[in-house]
């Protein structure tokens, strides 16, 4: 059995004046605490991650694993949606991730995505961690690590890279997880479909609100631990908060959730 992780972050968002800072900081951390448990990690920052080299990176991660292999997809950036030309959303678009040359219109979108997760051989293992997009508002949680001045929203909305003429008419309201159906056995992200994931700044440190009390969670989980209680040590324990209202949110069937955490 081989485990194998992809971890991609990305700040930088040419053209679009939407710049992020704790992404790269989030991919670093993944591939710190991925590759601690066994995992040969690769990393996609900034410019690598365009989307031919998200799709070329994903595709090979993907066409490499055998049966019983372990596979980890994290990604921090920006989320967003397209309309929907299929007519199979009921919300009218499609979602997806947000690559470096968004601005030239590259998009990941969530059908493409569970099409380079179908091409796994039987039996490989894919968990996805998504730190990006989405909105709403709670109050629970502890604010004490949390910077002042921040945090700001890991939301790409269409009209910052679209042409006008591509736009529908009227916006939707509602931005739902399309990311859930795209073909992992699990996915665990960062806040509820209606929800923003949020960048934000740790004892002056970037870091996505999710990924930073993600981690803080695993490192005190016990040996051994399911995801599914991995989960329950990330909320409501730490998120949400007044400051980061977001909801992380866990995918999967009842066996996947069982899984050991990162074997």
């Amino acid at each position: 059995m081989s485990k194998n992780a992809l971890c991609i972050g990305i700040n930088d968002y040419p053209g679009t004046q939407n710049d992020l800072s704790g992404c790269v900081n989030d991919a670093h951390d993944w591939s710190s605490a991925l590759t601690a448990r066994g995992f040969s990690t690769r990393m996609l920052l900034d410019a690598d991650a365009s989307k031919s080299g998200m799709v070329a990176a994903i595709g090979d991660i993907i066409g490499n694993a055998s049966r019983n292999d372990s596979v980890v997809i994290t990604y921090s950036g920006h989320g967003t949606w397209v309309p929907d030309e299929s007519g199979e959303e009921p919300d009218g678009r499609d979602e997806g991730l947000c690559p470096w040359d968004i601005e030239q219109g590259e998009v990941l979108l969530d059908d493409e995505l569970h099409v380079l997760l179908g091409k796994r051989a039987p039996g490989v293992r894919i968990v996805i961690i998504a730190d990006s997009c989405h909105s709403g508002s709670v109050t629970r949680g502890d604010n004490s690590d949390l910077d002042p001045g921040m945090p700001r929203a890991r939301f790409l909305p269409p009209q910052v890279w679209m042409s006008s003429d591509k736009l529908p008419s009227r916006m939707p309201t509602k931005i739902l997880g399309g990311i859930a159906r795209s073909g992992g056995d699990l996915l665990i992200a960062g806040c509820l479909d209606t929800q923003y994931s949020w960048d934000t700044r740790f004892n002056g440190r970037p870091n996505g609100a999710f990924t930073y009390y993600a981690l803080k969670a695993l490192a005190n989980l016990p040996p051994g631990s399911s995801y599914a209680s991995w989960y329950r040590k990330i909320t409501p324990t730490w998120l949400p908060t007044n400051q980061l209202p977001q909801n992380p949110q866990i995918f999967g069937s009842t066996s996947a959730r069982g899984w050991k955490v990162f074997e």
